[in-house]
Parts: C-alpha cells; sequence; structure tokens
C-alpha cells in the first residue's frame, strides 16, 4: 500500500503528480455525461482508439463504450507511479477500465508506443485472438513531442514555431500569487527541416502506417472508418496554429485521409475522414501560446454553451455509425467545431482579445473556469473528492 495525501504541486500548467481519486471520479462523470447510451453487454462493434488515455482520444473512448457500446481496444504511452505518482492518464486508464467491465464492455488497454511495430503487432494478435479478426473503427489521437520512424530508426521532433517570419502573439500566464498577466510573446520562424520533423511527427505518416498494417493481415471488416481527430480553430490563433508548423502536420493528416479514403473505398468498402474538433483545456492545448487566453476567452463568451469534449465525441460517433449523417466540409472533414468558429462568437472573442490586460483580463475570460480545467487535467478540483484524506497511488494497469 502506497497511500498519501497529494497536494497539487506544478510549474506553470504543468503538475507534478496526479491524484487517482480525482481522475476516476472525472472518468465517471464524463461518462455519465454521455445521453442515450446503449444498453450493457451485447457484441458491439469493435474498435481501436489510438490515445486512448487523455484529451479527445480519452472522450473517444468514453463517448464510444458508453454510447455505441464498442468493445476492442484502447492504446497509450503513460508512466507507472513510482517515486512519484502515476500520470494521469494511467488512472485514467484504469477508471476507464473498470467502469467499461461494470457495463460489459470487453475493452483491453494496452500502454506503449503507438509509433512502433511492436505495438502494432499487439494489437493485431489481439484482434485476430479476442475480437473475431475484424476491427471495424479506428479513431487516431495522438499527441506527441516526437517519433522514431521505426523502418530507419531516425528519431524526429515536433517544433512549435510560425512559418516564414516571426509572429508576437498575447498570452495568458499566472504570476507567483496566481494572479493573471497578459503578455506578448514572440516566436521565431521555423528553420531548417523544422516543418519536416514536426510533419513526420504530426502528420498522417503513422495513421496510414496503422491502416497498412492491419489491412495487411486482413483485419479491417467490410465498411471499416477510421478518423483521425485535429483542430483548425480561430483566426487569433492561426500563425502560430494553423499557419505554423503544427498547421503544416494537420494539412499532412488531412491529405492522408483523402488518400486512405479512396484506398479503403476500393478494398473494403470503407471511409477515412479528419474530425475537426473544436476547442478544449488539455495537457497539449496548454503548452501552445495563446491558447490558454484564447480558450479563456471563449468561455467568458460562450459559458455553459461551450461543448465538451466528450459531447463532440458522442456526436462524431453518432455521424461514423450512421446515427447520424456524415456531413463533410469541402475539404473531406467532419466539422465539430462550427459553434466555436460561427461568427458573432469569434468577433465576441476577437474584442476581448485586443482589449484584455492584466487588470481586466478576469472580467473577460473566465479563469475561474479556466484554471479549475487545468488542474481538472490531473485530477484536482473535482467536487466531491476529499484531497485532505490520504489515497492509493500504487494502482495497477488494468489487465485484459
Amino acid at each position: 500500500m502506497t497511500e498519501r495525501v497529494i497536494a497539487p504541486k506544478n510549474r506553470g500548467f504543468l503538475f507534478l503528480d496526479s491524484h487517482p481519486d480525482g481522475c476516476r471520479q472525472l472518468v465517471e462523470e464524463m461518462w455519465g455525461a454521455v445521453t442515450a447510451p446503449a444498453a450493457a453487454g451485447g457484441e458491439g462493434p469493435v474498435a481501436l482508439v489510438i490515445g486512448s488515455s487523455a484529451g479527445y482520444g480519452l472522450a473517444a473512448t468514453i463517448a464510444g463504450l458508453a454510447r455505441v457500446g464498442i468493445r476492442g481496444i484502447g492504446v497509450s504511452f503513460e508512466k507507472a507511479p513510482a517515486r512519484r505518482t502515476g500520470t494521469a492518464g494511467w488512472y485514467r486508464t484504469a477508471a476507464t477500465a473498470r467502469i467499461a467491465r461494470e457495463h460489459g464492455r470487453d475493452m483491453v488497454f494496452l500502454n506503449g508506443d503507438a509509433f512502433g511495430d511492436t505495438m502494432k503487432e499487439q494489437v493485431a494478435e489481439l484482434l485476430a485472438e479476442r475480437f473475431g479478426g475484424r476491427l471495424d473503427y479506428l479513431i487516431y489521437s495522438v499527441a506527441a513531442p516526437r517519433r522514431t520512424d521505426p523502418d530507419t530508426g531516425d528519431l524526429y521532433a515536433s517544433v512549435l514555431k510560425p512559418v516564414g517570419s516571426p509572429h508576437t502573439t498575447r498570452t495568458l500566464v499566472f504570476d507567483d500569487l496566481g494572479d493573471p498577466e497578459v503578455k506578448e510573446v514572440t516566436m521565431a520562424p521555423a528553420e531548417g527541416d523544422d516543418i519536416e520533423q514536426t510533419v513526420a511527427v504530426m502528420g498522417g505518416t503513422d495513421w496510414e502506417r496503422w491502416i497498412t498494417y492491419l489491412a495487411d493481415r486482413s483485419l479491417l471488416a467490410d465498411g471499416f472508418t477510421t478518423a483521425a481527430l485535429s483542430y483548425i480553430g480561430s483566426p487569433l490563433t492561426a500563425a502560430i496554429y494553423r499557419q505554423g508548423t503544427i498547421g503544416a502536420a494537420k494539412a499532412h493528416l488531412e491529405a492522408t485521409a483523402r488518400t486512405l479514403d479512396e484506398r479503403l473505398r476500393k478494398a473494403v468498402g470503407g471511409r477515412a475522414v479528419t474530425s475537426v474538433n473544436a476547442a478544449a483545456v488539455t495537457q497539449s492545448s496548454t503548452a501552445i501560446p495563446g491558447i490558454a487566453l484564447y480558450v479563456g476567452l471563449l468561455r467568458g463568451v460562450l459559458g455553459e454553451a461551450m461543448v465538451t469534449p466528450v459531447g463532440q465525441l458522442v456526436e462524431l460517433w453518432d455521424r461514423l455509425t450512421g446515427a447520424r449523417p456524415l456531413a463533410l466540409d469541402e475539404e473531406g472533414r467532419v466539422r465539430l467545431d462550427t459553434w466555436e468558429l460561427a461568427t458573432d462568437v469569434q468577433e465576441a472573442v476577437t474584442e476581448r482579445w485586443d482589449t484584455a490586460t492584466g487588470e481586466t483580463v478576469a472580467g473577460l475570460a473566465d479563469l475561474d473556469w479556466f484554471g479549475d480545467e487545468v488542474r481538472r487535467l490531473y485530477g484536482f478540483s473535482v467536487p466531491g473528492v476529499d484531497y485532505t484524506a490520504p489515497v492509493e497511488t500504487d494502482v495497477p494497469w488494468p489487465l485484459g
């Protein structure tokens, strides 16, 4: 037993420990937020979620389990408890596995490098031996700083930079007392092979490799459908996101979707799409300059009208399974971000963005909500959790 009291200790938006009970409660909240859930048990479609422990990948996993009754495999890369607690994703995965079992869902969770062929082999073996040798859906939601090419052994590292020229943006930070400050930060442009490196990590190469690996082993069911999760965002953040190095990777992801869609139509009558999700507070997004300010202002404008990640993924599953039409934009993308990019919403956010200062931002952005959302990423600020009580941190990875 390794019970101890876990207090939130952070460096900026990065927390050093995670709270197991808070992470468990968050998973239960997400499950409870899914409307019209599928009946318990049963032989639901077989799905693979790559990046199943955090952000939109976690939302895809929980929405798929609760709404559609999927069974199958979740893949993530998390750190086990040791001197510090396990990562939040470790505890969220344990909680997701438990609630899935309680509802009769056969879901296996694998921990390891999704970019490597060893993980692909493990998944292929499980699909063949446990799930009838067929895969109906694959959701790809991987956000990683680096990737090793399985063929060459080359290590690629992604960078967060504008393209062409330096870019100055406004960003939200908090001082040592927790008071908000709105600062300007200038980022140097991409140079050398920065774009190619970022595309190699965050583009569509690994997604396509997964599809090819499983197709070569005849594991794709007739009508197999795959979706890679993406983001476009506001013009306010475009220079550092959609028009920056990450944007180049997202463009590659979308081009990959078009290639895969044609392949899958011919091979199994299937589909491949990208799903453009809307803004949310995630461990990845908080690292991007300007995003914290933008999301806080967006919440200040919309309040409870913001659609949560699990709410967005419920809609995606409805479209993928045919419960709702699979409507696509002119680029072949599913758009779950229309509420965020509505003209009136963006005009209101832009007005607040232009006038926000350290003195006024608290009245323009929902900073209390934003702070709670950041802490909730690590299992803190969760109602109903006693943070003064010792909690067991040595939670095992769920066995298949």
